[in-house]
């Protein structure tokens, strides 16, 4: 049992790292309430479909479905709720209820089917959102939009992240989460390893992303910024090469690595190289355990300091990351 944060809002609760973060807080005994982003279910990803542009419909928050659309017992135990990220006024009523909140909403490329792709094991259909970078491969440019709104990186993002955190510093936390200060507003980021085969664009907004609230906590001290950021999370099909392993079949003649900051399409390439991958449990085994105000986390997280809060061992011996019985 957790004895600091008592609840959490996860936004983005239905997606890869966001349903990780749902079950791991729940096995630390954290109540866990999600909201799905329904403005678009993008590409038919948030609800699981095949189809494309196919708009969210129902009136509450759909529990997380895994690939083959079966929803884990672990999602009965979640309150899922609908909301828009990009008007947060339309959940806010649940922020004064929570100790925290992690933000996962993003996308790697604009073209999301990649997403569809790397689910389903689609090698033909991952290249071909790779292909298509440069283009107008965005399908969402050609007017099938919901509320005039599209999917780019700097709604995904970046806007979608600043919007909540402006909502979550003005609410007031009550009684109940009252002893996790200062709370905590957890974004999911990335380390810069994926140039040159994504744009700039990617890292660039998540890097704005991270200022921005950083600006926010700075005149808000019973608020903290917590900006994780991890390289390639394993757990997907290994007939299936992700970007960030394209990236390391193109070499480089550099070895330094980075944790802050943007960098060239070179440095990129390095850090891709050198900089380990983490598994998606253990990102959310850290992210749980930047929530909790005792453990004074804030700023900037990366792959070793993650390690470290999971309790990674000196010699690189993983831990085992105890989900518990949920």
């Amino acid at each position: 049992m957790n004895a600091t944060v008592k609840k959490i809002l996860v936004v983005g609760g239905n997606g890869f790292i966001g349903s990780a973060v749902c079950r791991t807080a729940l096995s630390k005994g954290i109540e866990v309430t999600s909201v799905r982003w329904v403005r678009l279910c993008f590409l038919g990803m948030l609800n699981n479909t095949n189809s494309p542009n196919v708009p969210c419909t129902s009136s509450s928050g759909r529990p997380y479905r895994t690939p083959k659309g079966h929803s884990p017992s672990w999602t009965a135990k979640v309150n899922w709720q609908k909301g828009d990220a990009l008007n947060p006024k339309s959940f806010a009523h649940l922020l004064p209820e929570v100790g925290g909140v992690v933000h996962t909403l993003g996308t790697l490329l604009e073209d999301g089917a990649y997403k569809q792709a790397v689910r389903n094991g689609d090698l033909p259909g991952l290249l071909k959102s790779l292909i298509g970078i440069g283009k107008d491969s965005n399908p969402l440019r050609s007017g099938i939009v919901a509320e005039g709104t599209q999917i780019t990186y700097e709604t995904m993002n970046r806007d979608s992240a600043i919007r909540v955190c402006e909502e979550f510093v003005k609410s007031s936390p009550s009684a109940g989460d009252a002893p996790n200060k200062p709370r905590p507003f957890v974004y999911i980021s990335a380390e810069d390893i994926f140039q040159p085969v994504i744009p700039a664009r990617y890292i660039e907004t998540k890097r704005e992303a991270e200022r921005r609230i950083e600006e926010m906590m700075s005149v808000n001290p019973d608020y903290r910024g917590v900006y994780i950021r991890p390289t390639i999370h394993r757990k997907v099909p290994r007939t299936l090469p992700t970007p960030s392993n394209l990236l390391r079949s193109l070499g480089a003649s550099t070895a330094s690595s980075s944790e802050s900051g943007s960098s060239s399409p070179l440095e990129s390439i390095a850090n891709a190289l050198t900089l380990p991958p983490i598994h998606v449990d253990q990102v959310a085994a850290a992210i749980v355990a930047t929530l909790d105000s005792s453990n004074d986390v804030q700023g900037i997280v990366g792959v070793h300091r993650m390690r470290e809060l999971i309790g990674w061992r000196s010699d690189g011996e993983s831990p085992e990351i105890e989900l518990g019985r949920i």
